[in-house]
């Protein structure tokens, strides 16, 4: 398989199985459901992940990926804020609105499942090296320093709880994810001085 279709099967897994845990629950959901639902077997499930709790790390690699690369390769002279607050629909994947929703699901279920929160802890973790490394190409610093990396948190923080107040809002009608995320880079960029 080439890495395109290795990666698009793990997203497809991944979506299957938030699917499954919103609709039954982690616990009451099994392997061989999620294998069942993603089109393969379950002896290849086990191919792609190690956990069935991990199985949804792809959907928040994709995302946060997408970040990255497009910080990556958003023109200097514009702020990195403004590629990182982007309209989520601006990407040019069809499936944007279906993994929006998955994602929901998802970070909903971080609330009350261990094994899933514990993930997307790790995966908000795990980036911010990458976040640190594009903040230090455009500031000439290096990747380990200071300053970089406490943007970087600012920044990974500022995402991860922006989703979270969008996913876990109680409002009928909540605001969009993109304008949730441009109020929690106001509020990071504002610093401490309130």
């Amino acid at each position: 398989m080439t890495e395109r279709r290795k990666a698009a099967t793990r997203l497809e897994i991944a979506r299957e199985a938030v699917r499954l845990f919103a609709d039954r629950g982690v616990a009451a959901t099994t392997a061989d459901e999620i294998a069942t639902a993603a089109g393969i077997s379950q002896r290849t499930l086990w191919r792609y992940t190690s956990s069935k709790e991990l199985c949804v790390r792809p959907l928040l690699t994709y995302a946060l990926d997408f970040v990255i690369a497009l910080m990556r390769s958003w023109p200097r002279d514009r702020p990195l804020a403004e590629a990182v607050a982007g309209k989520p629909s601006s990407r040019a994947d069809a499936s944007a609105d279906t993994d929006a929703e998955a994602l929901r699901d998802l970070v909903l279920l971080t609330r009350t499942e261990p094994g899933l929160r514990a993930v997307w802890l790790q995966v908000h973790h795990d980036a911010e090296p990458a976040f640190a490394e594009v903040i230090a190409e455009r500031t000439g610093y290096g990747p380990d320093d200071l300053q970089p990396r406490v943007q970087a948190t600012l920044l990974n923080g500022a995402l991860r709880i922006a989703v979270e107040q969008w996913a876990w809002g109680a409002d009928p009608r909540p605001e969009s994810l993109s304008r949730t995320i441009h109020r929690a880079l106001a509020i990071a960029r504002s610093g401490l001085s309130d």
